[in-house]
């Protein structure tokens, strides 16, 4: 795993694509319960280098119940993004994930983690690559257990997206309590 993880975070594939250059993220071990499959770093953890480190982390660990140091530890949760780098800025949020790292890590990465039991879905852009389009990402949302025991989806937690939650209060205060048990029986 450390070998793979060394690899892809050497990967340049897309660097002539890239605003601010390669800068893979990624966190994984063999024994990661959980993993968060997400769109593509932002600008503030693509320079920090640190998954998850901006305001849609705080409101991710918040929806997960978790604390910053149950989160960070790698035997816990994963971080498998669409796109491992920031894929530079559009109107309103960032650009959609760079197509070319899904299908070139992800399987390679799934093969070494042994111990996951639940793969969390975070936005559109994993939803309809692990789970089709079929849907829309509130109807996957709110048909979250028809996923289970495998995925669990939940919107993408920027505050880009405050106006999805005040539209869908439901899911904050029905599926979110549910997902932090969930966490919380696979943490122990």
């Amino acid at each position: 795993m450390e070998d793979l993880l060394c690899t892809i975070r050497d990967c340049k594939v897309c660097k002539d694509h890239l605003p601010l250059g390669p800068r893979p993220i990624i966190e994984a071990s063999k024994n990661s319960k959980i993993v968060l499959i997400s769109q593509a770093p932002g600008r503030i953890v693509h320079e920090s280098g640190i998954a998850w480190n901006d305001q849609s982390g705080k409101k991710l660990r918040e929806w997960l119940g978790v604390d910053k140091d149950t989160f960070y530890k790698v035997d816990n949760f994963a971080i498998l993004p669409m796109g491992f780098c920031y894929p530079g800025k559009a109107k309103t949020g960032d650009l959609p994930p760079r197509k070319e790292c899904a299908p070139l890590w992800h399987e390679s990465v799934w093969k070494e983690m042994k111990n996951v039991q639940l793969k969390i879905i975070i936005g559109s852009y994993a939803a309809n690559y692990y789970l089709g389009k079929k849907e829309n990402l509130t109807q996957k949302v709110q048909n979250y257990k028809e996923y289970l025991p495998e995925f669990w989806t939940i919107p993408h937690p920027s505050p880009v997206n405050r106006f999805w939650r005040m539209k869908n209060p439901w899911f904050e205060a029905e599926v979110v309590p549910k997902l932090q048990n969930k966490i919380t029986e696979i943490l122990g």
